[in-house]
This record gives C-alpha cells, sequence and structure tokens, in this order.
C-alpha cells in the first residue's frame, strides 16, 4: 500500500525545510513506498519556491500543487487529496505543530481495521483563551449534535482510508468535519493521542471568528447528515407546524367570536395566523422542490443512496 501526505501551506516558508526532513526521518523506518503533496493556498511568501527546492531534491517524494491564489484550507486539502495517488491518507499542518513521528502510531490503529483515525491534541501548546478554550467548546457542541464523539475535531493531523474519502465531497470549511461524513458513509472511527508542539515560527492564521463559522458550518453539516436524501421531512415539518398553530389560533379566535362577541378581524393574533399559515404552505412547497433538487441530484449522477462495504456472492459452479 502506498502512503500520500497532504500538507495545505499558506507563508510557512522557514517551517518547511524543517517539516520535510521530520517526515522523512518518520517515513524511513516503515520501509512503504509514499510521497507527500504541498499545497500551497496562495501564499504570499517564498513557500512556492521552498517546496520547489524540496522537489528538485527528492523529485519521486514531493509533489507540489500551487492555487491560483488563497482558497482557504478546505479547498487546499481537497486539492491534495484529489492530487495524491495514496491508497492511505494522511493529512498534517505544516506549521510544524504536528509531529510526523506520530505517523507510525496512525497507520497502527488504522491497521485495526478502521477507515478514520484522528489525532487528539491531548497537550495542546497555544494560547488558552483564544485556541484552546472556543476549540473545547466547538469541539463538545460538534459531538454531541452530530454523534460523533471525537476530543479534538480541529487537528489537521489525521489518517484515512483511501475509499473513504471518495465518497466525500468538500466545500467552504468542511475539512474539520470530514470524520462526521465519513460516519455517515458507515466509516468506523478511532482516536489516538498525538503530540503538539509550539509554533516556531510565523503565526497562526486562525482567531475567534473561527469558532463562529464552525457553528455555522455544522447547521450544514446537520441538515446535510438528517435531511439530504429527505428534506421534505424538515421543510415539510416546519410547515405544517406553523399550519396547525394558525388553525388553532384562527379556531381560538372563532370561538372567543362565539363566545363573547369580540370581533376577529380586530385582533392582532388573526395577522399573525395569516402569516403563520402562509409561511407554513410555503415552507411544504420549498420542500417539494428541495425534493426534486435531491432527486435530480441522485439520478442526473447515477449517485447511490447507499454504501456498501462488502459483498459475498454466490459460488458458481465451474461448467
Amino acid at each position: 500500500m502506498k502512503l500520500s501526505i497532504v500538507v495545505p501551506v499558506y507563508n510557512e516558508e522557514k517551517n518547511l525545510p524543517e517539516l520535510f526532513e521530520q517526515i522523512v526521518a518518520a517515513m524511513q523506518p516503515l520501509k512503504m513506498d509514499w510521497d507527500v503533496t504541498f499545497v500551497d493556498d496562495g501564499s504570499r511568501d517564498s513557500s512556492v519556491e521552498v517546496v520547489r527546492q524540496l522537489h528538485a531534491q527528492a523529485p519521486n517524494r514531493v509533489r507540489q500543487v500551487v492555487f491560483r491564489r488563497n482558497y482557504g484550507q478546505t479547498a487546499a486539502i481537497s486539492a491534495g487529496i484529489d492530487q495524491s495517488d495514496g491508497d492511505i491518507v494522511i493529512l498534517m499542518d505544516a506549521d510544524l505543530q504536528n509531529d510526523p513521528a506520530d505517523i507510525p502510531l496512525l497507520l497502527e490503529e488504522l491497521d485495526k481495521g478502521f477507515d478514520v483515525v484522528s489525532g487528539w491534541r491531548k497537550d495542546r501548546q497555544d494560547n488558552q483563551l483564544t485556541r484552546n478554550l472556543p476549540s473545547h467548546l466547538a469541539n463538545k457542541l460538534i459531538s454531541s449534535s452530530t454523534g460523533v464523539h471525537l476530543h479534538d475535531y480541529g487537528c489537521t493531523l489525521k489518517a484515512y482510508r483511501r475509499e473513504i474519502l471518495e465518497s466525500i465531497n468538500l466545500y467552504g470549511e468542511m475539512h474539520r468535519f470530514i470524520p462526521v461524513y465519513a460516519k455517515e458513509a458507515g466509516g468506523k472511527i478511532s482516536e489516538v493521542v498525538v503530540r503538539h508542539h509550539p509554533r516556531k515560527h510565523g503565526k497562526a492564521n486562525y482567531g475567534l471568528e473561527r469558532t463562529v463559522k464552525v457553528i455555522l458550518d455544522l447547521f450544514t453539516v446537520q441538515f446535510l447528515m438528517k435531511f439530504s436524501q429527505k428534506p421534505i421531512y424538515l421543510f415539510g415539518g416546519v410547515g405544517l407546524g406553523l399550519m396547525t398553530i394558525s388553525f388553532l389560533t384562527l379556531l381560538a379566535l372563532g370561538i372567543r367570536r362565539i363566545a363573547v362577541g369580540v370581533p376577529v378581524l380586530g385582533s392582532p393574533w388573526f395577522q399573525i395566523s395569516v402569516m403563520m399559515f402562509i409561511m407554513g404552505f410555503l415552507a411544504v412547497l420549498m420542500g417539494l422542490i428541495a425534493e426534486l433538487v435531491m432527486r435530480t441530484y441522485y439520478e442526473s449522477q447515477d449517485k447511490k443512496t447507499y454504501a456498501i462495504r462488502e459483498v459475498i456472492d454466490t459460488e458458481r459452479p465451474a461448467n
């Protein structure tokens, strides 16, 4: 089996030579075919030139992908996965905070039958207030919402089997949710404790605003996991709920009109109930439109609504 290491790069010129040396040192004892794909995400420093030099030194080990501009970490990871050809893919950061010496640990866990092995930075060497605390809260929220319980979704250092990645398309900033998508595709997931080092050179590219993005992305993930194949359940449920509340409100207004003579049209609740009925009706229509879009998505590309892990076929007698 071949191993492909994918490294997104953004302004990491000082870290790249040492990172490659550490990768080489970690891979030498494994005696397996491997390469590393550096994906430059529109760096403004000399990262592209540094990787070119690494490729010149080891052309059979280094692959370089250069974006025309900055597209974000998820796009860089997606491009690296597409351009690499290993049966196993390991993702890691370029800032030397992930330790390549943990790669054998990930592979050892993967050999136990798992499809995804996620790193857990148990002793994380980042700012407690701006990085560690928001990350801890986000991990708790994602785990409780998705049912995929990991301690460290934000750790880039993860190992994947190629076949599980081929069923996942990444958009926006969804790379941290790959384990969730993998679980939805039927993958087996594990987690191991990995080392984490303080940043030596450069500065972190993320701050507190990343937490907001995580929460917004979580809404998308929840929708895709629960309602991507039957969106009418969401939109129709909301619509029928609003229409039911509207009907009950109008019924109460009618009973009050008969009992105590209070005009129905003079109450603000009449306008509210009418608006709720209209909103509910529109929600049902949106659900039907979403059903058509979903069916077009699957049928136009001949996509299946299931994933098969294994088929044991019948044995046919020889002629």
